[in-house]
């Protein structure tokens, strides 16, 4: 076979997905815990789901924005290992964040912060563009 001459597999693809999804809020997880877990009392799925916790205007809410913006740069160190394709990063970056804003709209509704968008705008060309670059 031929390099860049490949076999369309949905399998694969829904994998990487969930690989990449999964590593990515285990990454969002441990940055939490280091850099907001000092500040408050007890964690919860509101800081990783909640578009109310990025804030600029609180300690803890540059807490969460610098943990989210790591975990997009973690997320491109683990699109070298999982996808392996510089031209998918920016289609994998995007339906992990896609699928990021669905579960924030079940769990908190819809992000109404622009905060919340700025920050998951950056994350995204964050991680497409490093996953591209490394």
């Amino acid at each position: 076979m031929f390099y860049g001459a490949m076999v369309w597999d949905p399998w694969l693809i829904v994998a990487q997905i969930v690989c990449l999804q999964c590593l990515y809020y285990l990454t969002l997880g441990v940055f939490l815990s280091f850099l907001v877990g000092t500040h408050v009392s007890h964690m919860s799925l509101v800081y990783f789901f909640d578009f109310a916790t990025i804030t600029s205007s609180t300690v803890v809410g540059w807490c969460v924005i610098a943990s989210f913006l790591f975990s997009s740069v973690a997320g491109a160190g683990c699109m070298i290992y999982l996808i392996e394709r510089a031209n998918k990063c920016l289609d994998f970056s995007a339906t992990l964040y896609i699928i990021h804003l669905f579960i924030c709209l079940v769990y908190g509704g819809w992000p109404s912060s622009v905060t919340w968008w700025v920050v998951n705008g950056t994350g995204v060309a964050v991680m497409a563009l490093l996953g591209e670059y490394l």
